[in-house]
């Protein structure tokens, strides 16, 4: 019986490659064991079995030995419909699929042919003794999926999605296992410490600072203190609840983050979740937020996993398994991950390998959506789809998290909006008051003048304008006074680290401190200014800015204000920022206290109103196609869900010091990026593919 290979080995003989029946066989098993947290390990197994049946072909065999490249994902694509039809066709997706990623079913594919054309391709025969090898039932049944009646077939493009990941991610990780025993090289996958354990050291951490608090903190502080104390304690006992959709409401300074994450250890420990992913709008405090969990966990905490950006993989074809391996950096297996609403909402959208093999591991975790209004507002209602499908059928409980809760559940009036939701804080709206810290004024128009008299007069001062030409001129004028900075997303995460440290250390001695910075200061960033002024935005925006204002309860609310302005022209805000500027002012005119519950509630109405919350008919698209015999546009859907829209963003690293400088140069020999790139992750700055061309171009 002759022997069929699956990989080649360079200068090596035969005896050292591997078989075809020895990889089928890993990938299955893989699969099957990722799909299980979902209830879908026989279709995952037999999935992956199938993925590289078209490799039983003479002419593929042929390939590993020096022969033309060749179609091998096709064949298993066509055994899996006709054996088992509308099950099949969910994995021929996946099959077809797991190199040149999920295709449209059907109509038009923007460089890739859809899955009826590659289903309708002629194939090279297959050696017989796949069957002997590959052994296959005659019925393979389906999860029993919880549609959501709103969306119909959400669930099954979803659950493709899903199953997808499975396969990818399996063949990747054997495919590495497979390269790295020829080489002697151990894989550092694995390994992590349990949650059980993060937890215990989570709980001491928080024994040590509470009883730190008590002894060093007197009059407002301690009052502080006290409440949030009551806030984690409160939350941590409703823990118990079942798994599913959860608000947190805490003001600003009333410790949101180390209370999500209390109860998202508890609520693991109870309910047998395996993982918290904690999901950032800005990628500007991912690392902010990663430095204090690890500080929490102490010696455990190489347990997070910081997972910003990723190459760019739109415009690679299929390449040879090693080059592929290169561009397989990450699949979420460590028990806290760290990431962006960028990295995590587009992947439940993604059609590529790269981006979606991740994505099994989200399965039965505690999901903190951390400032959970900046949910995307032309994704809205898929992303609120895909949060309530993982609630649903895969066993998630996600947490949105804020002091500003987006008006987006059934009993705020949306349609098809979220049910069932339970608040684990207690009272937000006592809560508001309790913590209010500062007070909200709308000043009129303000000019660079004015506001540089106001940098002047004021020793102590942050100031946050809409974009980064502004934040740049207003520095440049008040660079001559003592303690001014500059804080702006162009800085990598290092130096931005570098820049708050020294701030924190000038404003705790009392030293002139005066700050110009865009949005990144506003959400999640640990400093407290006695005074502030904002640049027309959003309610939702000035409500995070005044965050930064009176943190620590130093001072009264009175004298602690936040000055709402109008900048001069030459800094026009864009027309989303003014739209939402616009519904701020309304508010503020209507409903009294910006930053009161009811006023939030009656903002965030007014911009739903104004906007479309499914700009690009995701939903409408998925549901027609389902109707038709499962036809997912999955390519189109996965162009169409982008967060950020109007320029697509690329990774760049800085080499900011020696040790960002080394790892840059260690890249250019590595065959697995994975563990390298998560180190670079603080030498990264996002920017616009058009701003990458206008650097090459100048020889930067």
């Amino acid at each position: 019986m002759p022997i069929c290979y699956a990989h080649s080995a360079e200068n090596r003989p035969e005896s050292d490659w591997q078989t075809l029946k020895n990889h089928a066989e890993n990938v299955a098993a893989l699969a099957a064991q990722f799909a299980e947290p979902f209830g879908a390990a026989e279709i995952a197994r037999y999935t992956a079995l199938l993925h590289d049946l078209g490799k039983y072909s003479e002419p593929f065999q042929n390939r590993l030995r020096g022969g033309k490249r060749v179609d091998h994902a096709t064949a298993g694509a066509k055994e899996a419909i006709t054996r088992w039809k509308m099950t099949g066709k969910l994995m021929a997706y996946c099959i077809a699929g797991h190199h040149a990623g999920l295709a449209n079913g059907s109509g038009e594919g923007n460089n890739r042919s859809t899955l009826k054309e590659r289903l309708a391709a002629d194939i090279p025969a297959l050696n017989p003794v796949w069957q002997a090898e590959i052994p296959l039932p005659e019925k393979i049944p389906l999860p029993p999926l919880k549609s959501n009646p709103k969306y119909p077939g959400f669930a099954q493009a979803f659950f493709t999605r899903m199953l997808y990941s499975c396969l990818v991610d399996a063949d990747y990780l054997d495919t590495e296992a497979f390269y790295a025993r020829l080489e002697g090289k151990a894989v550092a996958r694995g390994g992590y410490p349990a949650l059980d354990a993060l937890q215990q050291a989570f709980n001491q951490h928080l024994q040590n600072v509470r009883a730190d608090a008590k002894e060093n903190s007197e009059g407002g502080q301690a009052e502080l203190n006290r409440l949030r104390n009551d806030i984690l304690d409160h939350a941590q006992r409703q823990a118990a609840l079942p798994p599913g959709l959860f608000t947190l409401t805490v003001p600003t300074g009333g410790g949101k983050t180390y209370t999500s994450m209390a109860f998202a250890l508890e609520h693991a420990r109870q309910h047998g979740q395996r993982r918290i992913i904690y999901v950032i709008p800005f990628t500007s405090i991912i690392e902010q937020n990663a430095a204090e969990f690890r500080k929490a966990f102490g010696d455990l905490g190489e347990a997070v996993l910081e997972h910003h950006s990723t190459f760019d993989d739109r415009k690679l074809q299929e390449r040879d398994t090693r080059d592929k391996l290169r561009h397989a950096t990450e699949n979420w297996d460590a028990p806290v991950i760290i990431t962006t609403a960028v990295q995590f909402f587009e992947s439940l959208f993604a059609d590529r390998a790269s981006r979606c093999r991740k994505l099994h591991n989200i399965a039965n975790s505690i999901i903190i959506l951390d400032e959970a209004q900046m949910l995307p507002l032309h994704l809205l209602r898929p992303v609120m789809a895909a949060i309530d499908e993982l609630a649903r059928n895969y066993r998630c409980s996600v947490v949105m998290c804020t002091a500003t809760q987006p008006a987006i559940n059934a009993d705020n009036g949306f349609y098809g909006g979220f049910s069932d939701v339970r608040e684990i804080a207690p009272d937000p709206a006592r809560l508001y008051t309790a913590l209010r810290r500062t007070t909200v004024r709308h000043i009129g128009n303000q000019s660079d003048a004015e506001l540089l008299e106001h940098l002047t007069a004021q020793p102590q001062l942050l100031i946050i304008v809409n974009n980064r030409r502004h934040a740049r001129s207003l520095y440049d004028s008040a660079k001559h006074l003592d303690g001014t900075y500059h804080l702006t997303t162009l800085m990598c995460a290092e130096h931005r680290s570098q820049v708050l440290e020294t701030l924190r250390a000038r404003l705790k001695a009392g030293e002139p401190c005066r700050l110009i910075a865009t949005s990144l200061i506003e959400a999640g960033v640990d400093i407290s200014f006695p005074r502030l002024m904002r640049a027309e935005a959003g309610a939702d925006s000035i409500a995070q800015a005044a965050g930064r204002c009176n943190r620590e309860n130093k001072w009264s609310a009175e004298d602690s204000e936040v000055l709402i302005f109008h900048p001069e022209e030459t800094w026009k805000a864009p027309p989303e920022l003014a739209a939402n500027a616009a519904c701020m002012r309304e508010t503020l005119r209507n409903d009294g206290d910006l930053l009161a519950p009811k006023a939030m509630t009656a903002y965030f109405a007014r911009i739903y109103d104004l906007n479309d919350l499914d700009k690009h008919h995701i939903l409408d698209s998925l549901i027609a196609n389902a109707r038709r015999e499962l036809n997912f546009p999955f390519q189109t859907i996965a162009e169409k869900c982008r967060v950020i829209e109007s320029n697509y963003m690329l990774p760049l690293l800085i080499p900011y010091d020696k040790k960002a400088q080394d790892r840059i140069k260690a890249l250019e020999h590595a065959n697995h990026l994975g563990g390298l790139l998560r180190k670079l992750q603080r030498y990264t700055v996002q920017v616009p593919e058009r701003s990458l061309r206008e650097l090459l171009k100048e020889g930067v």
